[in-house]
């Protein structure tokens, strides 16, 4: 079995082995909407590439709402692996398991009945209204898999098993490109064959997931999905926060994707674009502190505080590590990387607002690297509110000066105003650590 016990050995090593398989799956995952992004937009046209940005924000909440319910849980049973507890592992995960599928079905319920008046809400141009709100309908089918997916890797990741559902996801992936560049590239279907793909996509790993597990991972294996009622106590207590906190930054997405899409068709499938590098830029970020999550729930359920301590400090130099190669990447590379997402007529137009975008927004890359190291070390010390306080925090002053800055700079204000957001943010956690170092044994 591929468990890794962090309560021993060399920190760095253990936080770079751990963060960067997380990173590549991370990256493999962006893929999936990424493709259907490149796809939409070169072989059906610009409003097909703006139609799946303006579903992004949507789709996002109900899938980081998963995400975040899975990363909670992922807490709490990194804790008792870190005890060698496997009983109540087992357990945790089992109730993880029943109350997200029973979650996953009615919001994809939900989705399916308000998709439309959504949108409309949204600001939505009636041009790409039905095609977004079809795409949308049929990414809420696949939200079941995209749970069982979720949890099963999160379970794997809790016992210090990063590699093997990036495997999986790699595997998925790899299947989705392929079947969009053949149904729509070759063939010529549209977007709603980009949705299609994506669900089969994520059914297969977490199918490859669970397949693994029954055979590799004995610890894990549960004959009958059962909820705990306790244990739903405790994981609703750490997964909610952490669903919320998820949450927060594709509501925050949503409010300001309704006031770009009152800047015309060129301009919103612009900002879909420069969102997908924003996210393959921010997502190893937020691996990073998912490995200082990890780390410093086993070490925490081994009682071992002092290398907590030590873990986060390094966890911090690898984030700004990150953050100097990424921030170099986009500000050299930024019109290549958006010349990928659009062709013809109107790509000039796009490409421009895109440049004058990331060539600000690159150097402001590290304010989120630092408040994602923060937020990965109060995870993994079991305290969720605070990373919801400040991300709310983050999210809210964002969309507040978005709505003042875009009538004024265009695309362009939206990048000053994720700046103020982070800089606030950061203003909050770093004295709250420090006031909290002494209750966490940690001086």
């Amino acid at each position: 079995m591929a468990s890794t016990d962090m309560t021993k050995g060399g920190i760095i090593r253990q936080l770079a082995g751990y963060a960067i398989p997380l990173i590549l799956g991370s990256m493999f995952q962006l893929a999936y909407n990424a493709v259907d992004s490149m796809i939409a937009g070169r072989f059906i046209g610009a409003d097909a590439l703006a139609a799946t940005g303006m579903a992004g924000p949507v789709m996002n909440i109900l899938i980081l709402g998963i995400s975040g319910l899975s990363i909670g849980a992922g807490v709490i049973m990194s804790a008792y692996f870190g005890a060698g507890d496997h009983q109540m592992l087992s357990r945790e995960l089992s109730t993880l398991l029943g109350s997200g599928t029973v979650f996953s079905i009615a919001a994809a319920v939900l989705g399916i009945l308000f998709a439309s008046p959504l949108l409309r809400l949204l600001n939505v141009p009636d041009s790409v209204l039905d095609m977004t709100a079809t795409y949308l309908s049929i990414i809420f089918i696949g939200l079941p898999f995209t749970c069982f997916y979720n949890a099963l890797s999160q379970a794997m990741k809790s016992v210090g098993d990063s590699k093997t559902p990036l495997k999986f996801l790699a595997a998925s992936s790899v299947l989705n490109c392929l079947l969009d560049l053949f149904l729509i590239g070759v063939l010529g279907f549209g977007i709603i064959c980009s949705a299609v793909t994506t669900v089969v996509a994520q059914s297969v790993s977490a199918v490859l997931c669970l397949i693994y597990i029954r055979r590799k991972m004995p610890m894990l294996c549960i004959d009958n999905i059962r909820i705990d009622r306790s244990l739903l106590k405790t994981t609703l207590q750490y997964g909610s926060i952490t669903a919320l906190q998820q949450a927060c930054q594709p509501v925050g997405k949503l409010l300001i994707q309704s006031s770009v899409n009152t800047l015309g068709v060129a301009v919103v499938a612009a900002y879909n674009a420069v969102t997908r590098v924003d996210d393959f830029a921010f997502t190893p970020e937020q691996s990073i502190g998912h490995a200082i999550t990890t780390f410093g729930a086993q070490n925490r359920g081994a009682g071992n505080m002092d290398r907590v301590r030590k873990g986060f400090r390094k966890g911090l130099l690898l984030e700004l590590c990150y953050f100097a190669l990424i921030a170099s990447v986009v500000f050299l590379l930024n019109r290549h990387l958006m010349s990928l997402f659009v062709s013809g007529p109107e790509a000039v137009t796009v490409i421009e607002q895109g440049h004058a975008y990331l060539s600000t927004m690159c150097f402001f890359y590290f304010l989120p690297a630092l408040t994602n190291g923060i937020q990965g070390f109060f995870r993994g010390m079991g305290d969720m509110k605070v990373t919801l306080i400040s991300t709310f925090i983050q999210t809210s002053l964002r969309v507040v000066f978005t709505f003042i800055l875009v009538p004024r700079f265009g695309i362009h204000g939206i990048a000053y105003a994720c700046a103020i957001g982070w800089t606030v943010m950061l203003l909050f956690e770093v004295p709250y650590y420090f006031h909290a170092r002494k209750r966490l044994g940690l001086i």
